[in-house]
């Protein structure tokens, strides 16, 4: 078995440690693009490939599901390679029974991805964010029917406390179910308040760990020579741009950093999230093949003990100079 794959959390199934994420298709990647990405990361052995039914909003919500169901139509082989991913919770409506955690609308939401991603089962369902409104008795009701019904396999979470990880994994297993095969979390550099309570808990209860944001929206990508040089997409406006005036002087001495050990930024900074001993797998949003090739590339090449005593002094964790968890994606 390569190296490539592990387990997710305490489950058999087994996935890349970099997954194909798709919130830029229908956005930034469009279909034909999507689909060359999608062929690249099958090819390099990827099985991974991470969505939500809220994804490609720009045209519509579900877009992206329909874009990854075309694709996976082209083929029909395709399907037994990848392990599908999708979420669950966000408005796909303006009604109020078209969002959340409820019976209703977490199995009416997984048939819709069904049809969109022309599949008969979702791998990986996971709750977009927890529904402090709906208890979990009725969420792992709605979750084991779609389960029996084999419209699901595995059940994740996203965005999830670390209260709310060992809450549901207790109601779970009160039903006599496996309960939650992962959580997905914002997790890098910049961004390490995770570790106070989510990872432990993950750790603690068995639960895989994907990351999202693994760069910080691309801060840690190089952001400030791409600025200099005009190539700068994401980093260069909105919330982002006053992220990196808010964080100047420390990208400024860890971009420093990288050059003198040889290596691009996002290299970096994906390398440091990957061989973090909590994590599984890094959810990266490729816009060409190239992207995807690094964050492969960081896999490969781990950080030395210097090298990552380096990064604890620009990047303190929290409670030795970190940010407050309130800074997040900021």
């Amino acid at each position: 078995m390569s190296s490539l794959h592990v387990r997710l959390g305490r489950t058999g199934l087994r996935v890349s440690r970099v997954a194909i994420g798709t919130v830029n298709f229908g956005g930034r990647v469009d279909e034909a693009d999507a689909h060359r990405l999608l062929d690249h990361a099958v090819a390099q052995g990827v099985n991974l490939v991470d969505t939500a039914d809220i994804y490609g909003w720009r045209v519509h919500r579900g877009w992206t599901e329909e874009m990854i169901g075309r694709w996976l139509a082209k083929d029909p082989a395709r399907r037994d390679e990848v392990v599908l991913a999708t979420k669950v919770g966000n408005p796909m409506g303006d009604g109020p029974n078209a969002r959340g955690l409820s019976a209703r609308h977490v199995v009416a939401a997984c048939e819709a991805s069904l049809r969109r991603l022309q599949t008969d089962t979702i791998d990986l369902y996971q709750m977009h964010h927890v529904d402090r409104e709906v208890g979990w008795d009725e969420v792992w009701q709605a979750m084991e029917q779609l389960v029996r019904q084999g419209k699901v396999r595995y059940v994740g979470s996203s965005n999830f406390a670390g209260w709310d990880l060992v809450a549901a994994q207790e109601a779970a297993r009160r039903r006599r179910l496996l309960g939650l095969a992962s959580e997905q979390c914002v997790y890098n550099l910049v961004s390490r308040y995770v570790e106070l309570e989510v990872l432990p808990a993950a750790a603690a209860e068995g639960i895989g760990v994907l990351v999202w944001s693994p760069l910080h929206g691309g801060l840690l990508g190089g952001v400030l020579r791409k600025l200099a040089d005009g190539t700068a997409v994401k980093s260069a406006q909105g919330r982002a741009a006053e992220a990196v005036e808010r964080h100047r002087a420390t990208l400024t001495a860890y971009e420093r950093f990288c050059a003198e050990i040889g290596r691009d930024p996002a290299e970096v900074g994906m390398s440091w999230v990957l061989h973090r001993p909590a994590v599984t797998a890094a959810v990266v949003g490729p816009r060409t093949p190239e992207h995807l090739d690094g964050a492969l590339r960081a896999l490969r090449r781990p950080l030395s003990a210097a090298e990552l005593a380096r990064l604890d002094e620009l990047f303190p964790p929290p409670g030795r100079g970190g940010p407050a968890p309130d800074a997040w994606m900021s």
